[in-house]
């Protein structure tokens, strides 16, 4: 016989020969050839021996939390409102006392978290290594595809679902508008005439689901069509003619992407022709051509002004045979002028007439 004492907030599991009894709460007790097993209930309760042995008394039953866990399943543990465990596979028991347990249950071999679980436990370190999640910008938009299949589209926002070995996609999509250079384009003409070309173009993607479930890489395709139709231009035009025309290429390649691009789910805002490099014999040429006609144009303005100084010379010629008075001032007007070069004339004759002359050129 012995005398055995349960504490408060203990209980005490009665064997005999290795046989399950009874239970025994917190006291005093005289047992004779009987061992007893003493737990703490303020922690887990692990079973000695099988579970649902133990089980067959009520009392212990009645005194028990007894949580079977699925393979497909986690079950989050609360104590006292706190998460305190993420608990999986398996068989988990603990004690009833002070201690104010919550459990949810959540089934995990779906993607979507139906359970009622806020986003700050979704994040707790211990439930974030079954959560897979993704955030969608607000500029942005996405796709979802669950196993292979398109399932919604998702606008901006955080979301999150059950990791498992179900596959999950998340196709993002900026939505604001993007700029897409075009390059290096070596392009011959009608007539041979090597060219390359730079340009740019700026677009947005309008229809998500054209550019990311019908399509791939919706983007690569619209680099080929502005490619084509910037070929198809200049290939349709000799080097003189495209020349003439180049105003016209962005209208026409704008115009010629913008009704095939509807099919890709994405919008042509704005195209441009930043280049046009000629190869380096033609760019020689362009330039003896360019100083050719500004030196044409430099010859007729000098036959301009020639005609004019003439038909003012002919003008006043008209003038002076009808007016002597207007040809003797012109007549004093040239001597004046004459006079202002000379210092001394010497002429031969009348020595009257000399002295005069004199007098006349001699500055003074």
């Amino acid at each position: 016989m012995k005398r055995v004492l349960i504490n408060a907030y203990e209980i005490g599991l009665v064997f005999k020969r290795g046989v399950y009894q009874r239970m025994l709460k917190a006291g005093s007790y005289w047992l004779f050839g009987e061992d007893v097993k003493v737990y703490d209930i303020n922690t887990a309760f692990t079973a000695p021996v099988e579970l649902n042995i133990l089980l067959q008394d009520a009392a212990l039953a009645e005194a028990l939390h007894v949580i079977d866990v699925k393979e497909t399943e986690i079950v989050l543990l609360y104590e006292n409102g706190l998460l305190k465990k993420v608990l999986t596979t398996g068989r988990y028991t603990f004690w009833k006392n002070l201690i104010e347990y919550k459990f949810v249950r959540a089934d995990i071999s779906k993607v979507n978290i139906t359970e009622n679980i806020d986003r700050s436990t979704l994040n707790h370190k211990l439930v974030a290594p079954f959560v897979r999640s993704t955030v969608v910008e607000n500029y942005e938009k996405a796709v979802l595809l669950i196993d292979g299949k398109y399932e919604i589209t998702l606008s901006h926002g955080t979301y999150y679902w059950w990791k498992n070995d179900i596959p999950v996609l998340v196709s993002k999509v900026d939505m604001r508008q993007r700029q897409l250079e075009i390059n290096g384009q070596e392009i011959l003409t009608k007539d041979k005439a090597a060219l390359r070309t730079n340009a740019w173009a700026q677009y947005r993607v309008d229809n998500i689901e054209k550019a990311m479930l019908l399509n791939k890489d919706h983007e690569k395709q619209l680099y080929v069509l502005f490619q084509l139709a910037l070929r198809e231009y200049i290939a349709g035009l000799g080097f003189d003619e495209l020349m003439e025309k180049k105003d016209a290429l962005s209208a026409f390649v704008l115009e010629a992407v913008s009704k095939n691009a509807e099919a890709l789910g994405v919008t042509i805002t704005s195209f441009g022709i930043r280049d046009i490099i000629l190869p380096g014999d033609v760019k020689d040429i362009m330039n003896q051509v360019l100083v050719a006609e500004k030196k044409a144009q430099a010859n007729i303005i000098m036959r301009r002004e020639e005609t004019a100084s003439t038909r003012s010379l002919l003008n006043t010629a008209k003038l002076m045979e009808d007016n002597p008075m207007l040809f003797k001032l012109k007549e004093m007007e040239y001597v004046e002028k004459i006079a202002e070069k000379i210092n001394n004339i010497s002429v031969s004759g009348n020595g009257v007439l000399i002295d005069q002359l004199r007098q006349l050129f001699i500055s003074k």
